[in-house]
């Protein structure tokens, strides 16, 4: 993955702008399951690569059996989710599979990492994306590359970021798609 900024797509106006940029990869999220064939094939149609927040398609089960629908049904490129499970189908089927986890205290840092230890994941995205003083740990316990995401405002925040050692962050921000 070699794209700074990965666009979080949440409406068909975000669709609109992203399928007229020169970004290559977006994250489809917040859509129905009945519309992501039709947002899928016109995405494939413009040559981007397609990735799901398993989590935030209703209607979709955010399990393994979801993650195999969208990759054998859908031919998505990549899914996000919290779930360890769809992303050892990700490992399994050669897709790109990112493990999203929330740093909201201790405990739930220690338990993302103790999980991510066991998973092997090749992609992280930690949220908020405050938590910049981490990423360097979670590189070095996971050997992982570390996007970061949530509550992304600016440009400084991204450039704190990428400073951090993430290698792209997702923002639905369409006013900051553009920096690479």
């Amino acid at each position: 993955m070699n794209q700074k900024i990965i666009p979080a797509i949440s409406d068909h106006k975000k669709l609109k702008k992203f399928l007229e940029s020169d970004l290559v990869f977006g994250i489809l999220m917040n859509f129905h399951l009945a519309q992501l064939e039709e947002l899928v094939r016109q995405m494939k149609d413009h040559h981007k690569k397609v990735l799901i927040h398993s989590e935030l398609i209703k209607g979709l089960a955010s399990d393994e059996y979801g993650a195999i629908y969208l990759i054998q049904s859908l031919k998505v490129d990549g899914i996000i989710s919290s779930k360890p499970k769809v992303i050892e189908v990700c490992q399994k089927r050669g897709i790109i599979g990112i493990y999203r986890f929330f740093i909201k205290d201790t405990i739930s840092l220690e338990q993302s990492l103790d999980i991510g230890i066991h998973l092997k994941p090749a992609y992280v995205e930690i949220l908020p994306s405050s938590c910049l003083d981490l990423v360097e740990e979670i590189k070095n316990k996971l050997h992982c590359e570390v996007l970061l995401g949530g509550l992304i405002r600016s440009q400084e925040q991204i450039d704190a970021c990428f400073k951090a050692g993430a290698i792209a962050v997702t923002t639905s921000q369409v006013d900051l798609w553009n920096h690479q």
